[in-house]
C-alpha cells in the first residue's frame, strides 16, 4: 500500500537527525535537490514570489498560485514537500480550505505564520503579528481537516514574536507552546539571532523546532544544530539565489559577447551533469515510454540523434 507524503516525512523525523530542508521555487528545482541527495524539499514563499511575480516576498501570492506551484513540485519527485502557507490565506475558517489543497497537492506538509495579512519575508523589518488566541484558532481548525483527509500531513507553527518591534524570546517561546497545545507538530521560531536564542527554544518548547538558517539567523553547522537536538533545517532560498546569479552572469556576458559566450558557456558546461539539458530533464526516459506504448516507435528510432539542440 502506498504510504502518504507525510507519513513518508514523519518517517525521516524519527531518525533524531537535523533534517536538511532546501527551498524549491519550481519543479526543476526541486529535481537538482533531489538528485543532489536531500531528503526532503520545501517550497519557498520568497521563491515562488520572486519567480513567478517577480515580486518581494509581502503576501502577494495567492492560495491557487503557491498551491500549483506545489503540486508541481510534489509531482516531479519522491522526497516530501512541505510547502510554505504563509499565514493560512485568512482566518481560520479559510485555513480549513488551506490544508484542504495542500493536502490534495501532495504536499507532506505545510507552516502557518502567526503575521497579520499581508505578511512579509521573516527577515525583513516592519512584521506584526495576530492575537495568540486566532493563531491557536487557526491551528485547531488545519488539525480538524488534517484528521479528516490525513492524519499524517505534518502541521508547523512558525512564530514571528521575536522579530516584530519588542519581540522577545520569552513571548516567541508562550506562543509556541500554545500552537502545539492546538495541535501543531513542530514549531518554527523565525528570525532568532544568535545560538543562545536557539539553544533556549531548544530547551523551552515543548515539541521539535524548524531553523531557519538565513537572513539575521545565524549560520549554524549540521553538528551544532544536531547537538540541540533541531529537527529540520532549511536553506529557503539557495535554489533562487544561486540560479538568479548565474542567470545575471550568463546574459550580462551574452549581451556583450553575443554568440561567443555562448560558446564559451557550452564549452564550460559540456562535461558538467546538466550540460546535456536533454538528457538532464529526461528525454531518454521519455523516448522509452514512446517506444513501448506509441504505434510510431520505430519511426522515431529512425530520428534517432537528429535532435541535438542545447537549449
Amino acid at each position: 500500500m502506498r504510504t502518504s507524503p507525510g507519513s513518508n516525512l514523519r518517517q525521516l523525523m524519527r531518525t533524531k537527525q537535523t533534517l536538511v530542508k532546501p527551498g524549491a521555487f519550481n519543479a526543476l528545482s526541486a529535481k537538482i535537490i533531489e538528485k543532489a541527495g536531500f531528503q526532503c524539499c520545501g517550497v519557498t514563499g520568497y521563491g515562488v514570489s520572486a519567480s513567478l511575480l517577480g515580486k518581494p516576498d509581502v503576501g502577494l501570492v495567492t492560495l491557487d498560485e503557491i498551491v500549483m506551484v506545489t503540486r508541481y513540485i510534489a509531482r516531479a519527485v519522491k522526497i516530501p514537500v512541505i510547502a510554505d502557507a504563509d499565514t493560512g490565506f485568512g482566518n481560520a475558517i479559510n485555513v480549513m480550505r488551506t490544508v484542504e489543497d495542500f493536502i490534495t497537492a501532495g504536499a507532506a506538509a505545510i507552516h502557518i505564520e502567526d503575521q497579520v495579512a499581508p505578511k512579509r519575508c521573516g527577515h525583513v523589518a516592519g512584521k506584526q503579528i495576530i492575537a495568540t488566541e486566532e493563531m491557536v484558532g487557526k491551528l485547531r481548525a488545519a488539525d480538524r481537516v488534517r484528521n479528516e483527509l490525513d492524519p499524517d500531513f505534518v502541521l508547523i507553527a512558525r512564530c514571528d514574536a521575536r522579530g516584530v518591534a519588542g519581540g522577545s524570546v520569552d513571548d516567541l517561546i508562550a506562543r509556541a507552546n500554545a500552537y502545539l497545545d492546538a495541535g501543531a507538530d513542530m514549531i518554527f521560531p523565525e528570525a532568532l539571532t544568535s545560538e543562545d536564542e536557539l539553544e533556549r527554544c531548544a530547551k523551552e518548547i515543548r515539541g521539535p523546532l524548524h531553523f531557519n538558517r538565513t537572513g539575521v539567523s545565524p549560520r549554524l553547522s549540521l553538528d551544532t544544530l544536531n547537538a540541540l537536538g533541531i529537527a529540520m533545517v532549511s536553506n529557503a532560498t539557495g535554489s533562487l539565489r544561486s540560479s538568479t546569479v548565474a542567470m545575471v552572469d550568463y546574459f550580462a556576458e551574452f549581451a556583450r559577447d553575443d554568440i561567443e559566450a555562448v560558446k564559451r558557456f557550452e564549452a564550460r558546461t559540456k562535461d558538467h551533469p546538466a550540460g546535456n539539458m536533454h538528457a538532464y530533464i529526461g528525454f531518454a526516459d521519455i523516448k522509452k515510454l514512446e517506444e513501448e506504448f506509441l504505434p510510431s516507435a520505430e519511426i522515431i528510432a529512425k530520428y534517432e540523434g537528429s535532435i541535438g539542440f542545447q537549449p
